[in-house]
C-alpha cells in the first residue's frame, strides 16, 4: 500500500471524524450489554467474545459489521450474514474521533472492562495528517492535539487498553511528506503522547512503523526513537495494509534488531491474500480487489517478539474514493463480503 507518498491511508478514522457521536453512543450502549445483543438476548445475529486466553481484546457488539449481520439476518440473507459474522465476531480497532476524545475512550474502555476484556484503540489525529490525501485533517495545532491526547488518557484511566499510535506519522517524517517546518513539532507531539499514555496503569502503546513494502528499517529506526518508541511497549507494522504475516514479521524483526529487540504487533485484518500487484502502482493499497481476511486477532503468535496479531483496520470500511469505493472509513458491505468470502 505504501506506494508513492502514502502510508496506512486506508482509514477507519474518517468515519469516526464524521460520526464520533454515533460511535460514542454505540460504545456506551455496549457498556450496558452482555456479550450478546443490545437487549441481552441471543438473537442469532449478535457477536460474542472470543476465548480470552488467546484473544483478550474486546468485540464491540454494536460494530458496523455486527449491524450488517443483523440486517442480513432480518432480510433472510443467512449466507451473507454468516460471511460478515467472520468480521463481526473479531475485535477490531476503535478509532477515536477528534471530538469528545475523553468520552469516547471512556465509553470503549468501560464496555471492554465490563466484558473482562482489553479495548483496542487507534489514535489518528496528528496535525497535518496524511499530507492532504484521502484522510487529510487532524488536530488544528499542537496544543489542540495535546489536549486531545490528554482527554484520551483521562477517558482510559486505570482500565486496560492497547493503543496504536498515529499511523503514518513517523513515515511521513521520513519520506518528507510532512513539511520541514512541522517536523520538530510532530516529533515532540508523538513523544509527548507516548509519555502521557504510558503514565497510565494498564495501557500498552505501539507506535506505527510502516510495513514490509515501505522501505528499509535503516530509514526509520532513529526517527522512531526520536518519536519516543523506546518508552512505548513497541511498534506496529502493516497497519491498514495487505502484506503477508510472514513478510510483516520479517520486516518487524529487522526493525526490532535496530531497536534493541523491541516487541511489535502486526495488523492482519486484510492480509490473507497478500498485497495487490495490479492496476495503478500508486493506488494498489486503496480498496484492492481479490483480498481476504487474515489471521484472526490473537496474542498467540508465530514469534516471541510479536505481541499480537490485531485487526487495527476494520475490514469492510473503505480506503477512499477509489475503485468505486465510498469515502475513507465508510462501511462498504460489498467489499466486506468479498474479503470474507475469500478468506479461509
Amino acid at each position: 500500500m505504501y506506494g508513492s507518498r502514502k502510508g496506512a491511508l486506508s482509514r477507519a478514522s474518517s468515519a469516526g471524524v464524521r460520526a464520533s457521536a454515533a460511535v460514542l453512543g454505540a460504545a456506551l450502549m455496549a457498556a450496558g450489554c452482555s456479550s450478546g445483543g443490545g437487549d441481552g438476548k441471543d438473537d442469532g445475529a449478535s457477536p460474542t467474545q472470543q476465548p480470552k486466553g488467546a484473544d483478550p481484546f474486546w468485540v464491540n457488539p454494536d460494530s458496523r459489521a455486527a449491524r450488517q449481520v443483523a440486517a442480513y439476518v432480518k432480510a433472510g440473507k443467512k449466507t451473507d450474514a454468516e460471511q460478515i459474522r467472520k468480521i463481526a465476531e473479531q475485535p477490531t480497532g476503535e478509532w477515536i474521533g477528534p471530538e469528545n476524545s475523553e468520552q469516547e475512550a471512556r465509553g470503549f474502555t468501560e464496555a471492554a472492562d465490563r466484558a473482562g476484556r482489553t479495548a483496542l484503540l487507534v489514535l489518528y489525529n496528528i496535525p497535518h495528517r496524511d499530507c492532504g490525501q484521502y484522510s487529510q485533517g487532524g488536530a488544528g495545532d499542537g496544543d489542540t492535539y495535546r489536549a486531545w491526547v490528554d482527554g484520551v488518557a483521562k477517558g482510559i484511566g486505570d482500565r486496560a487498553a492497547t493503543v496504536i499510535l498515529e499511523p503514518d506519522a513517523v513515515l511521513h517524517l521520513v519520506d518528507g511528506c510532512t513539511p520541514k517546518e512541522f517536523q520538530d513539532e510532530r516529533y515532540d507531539l508523538l513523544k509527548g503522547a507516548v509519555e502521557r499514555l504510558k503514565s497510565l496503569k494498564n495501557t500498552k502503546v505501539y507506535l506505527d512503523a510502516g510495513n514490509a513494502g515501505w522501505g528499509h528499517p535503516d530509514q526509520i529506526f532513529e526517527p522512531l526513537r526520536r518519536a519516543g518508541v523506546d518508552r512505548a511497549d513497541g511498534f506496529a507494522v502493516n497497519v491498514s495494509n495487505f502484506y503477508s504475516t510472514e513478510d510483516s514479521i520479517a520486516y518487524g524483526k529487522r526493525l526490532s534488531a535496530k531497536l534493541g529487540n523491541q516487541h511489535f504487533v502486526v495488523d492482519t485484518s486484510r492480509n490473507g491474500n497478500g498485497p495487490y500487484d495490479g492496476g495503478d502502482p500508486g493506488e494498489r493499497w486503496c480498496n484492492p480487489p481479490g483480498r481476504a481476511l487474515g489471521e484472526t486477532p490473537t496474542t498467540r503468535t508465530a514469534d516471541p517478539l510479536v505481541d499480537a496479531y490485531l485487526w487495527v483496520k476494520r475490514p469492510g470500511e473503505s480506503d477512499g474514493t477509489c475503485k468505486g469505493g465510498p469515502n475513507a472509513g465508510d462501511w462498504w458491505a460489498e467489499y466486506a463480503l468479498e474479503l470474507a468470502k475469500a478468506s479461509k
